[in-house]
């Protein structure tokens, strides 16, 4: 008997040409905030880059600085119009590849350190029942606290929360698409692991495998 197959892709760099949380800043508290914000936070994004920081640490700084306080009706409002955003930035080689799994009937999972919630409008939009990404706090009143409710999806965390969602590994077939670092280790996870832009074109070939 033939296992399900199970296409998991990263979002950021994979699904789109850009990093949406870059872009959804700018969508939601325009250029000039954005750019006062990278300035501000330049010491962290410095830090995180030469390791002394984590990721997910800087990134919740950042996060914090912006939307903290922000009622949650607001935000998920921005999340929607977004959506014509993310749009523009889609990756034609990924977007066929998602398709043909699609037209395959696999199971197809967006996984992200991106936000679920600008993540999940399109995933409806596109008929993507499941996506695996970074939740965030809210307080009794429905404002943004800040912080993440989750750990941030991005390198194990992205094969931890898949493992929760589909824990009988054995029972399927897993095909993983990434484009970075926080993608290696789903990448090496997968029976078949594709880096945007490198092993795409052969993505007509995958399911022809038993």
């Amino acid at each position: 008997m033939k296992k399900e197959t199970i296409a998991a892709f990263d979002f950021d760099g994979t699904i789109t040409r850009k990093d949406t949380l870059i872009e959804f800043i700018k969508f939601s508290k325009g250029n000039v905030k954005f750019y006062f914000a990278f300035l501000f936070f330049s010491p962290l994004l410095i830090a995180m880059k030469l390791k002394l920081l984590p990721n997910w640490k800087v990134k919740q700084s950042v996060f914090s600085y912006l939307f903290k306080n922000t009622p949650i009706e607001i935000f998920n409002k921005w999340c929607f119009e977004f959506c014509a955003i993310i749009d523009k930035i889609l990756c034609p080689k990924t977007i066929e590849a998602l398709n043909l799994h699609k037209k395959h009937n696999d199971k197809i999972i967006v996984i992200s350190a991106s936000m679920e919630n600008w993540i999940k409008p399109w995933a409806d939009k596109m008929e993507i029942d499941t996506v695996l990404a970074t939740k965030i706090e809210t307080d009794e009143n429905g404002l943004i606290t800040g912080k993440f409710l989750t750990k941030n999806c991005y390198g194990q965390e992205k094969v931890n929360r898949l493992l929760e969602m589909f824990p009988n590994r054995k029972d399927y077939k897993l095909i993983a698409y990434g484009d970075s670092r926080g993608d290696k280790e789903l990448i090496e996870f997968a029976d078949k692991g594709f880096y945007c832009g490198v092993l795409l074109p052969f993505i007509d070939k995958i399911n022809e495998e038993e």
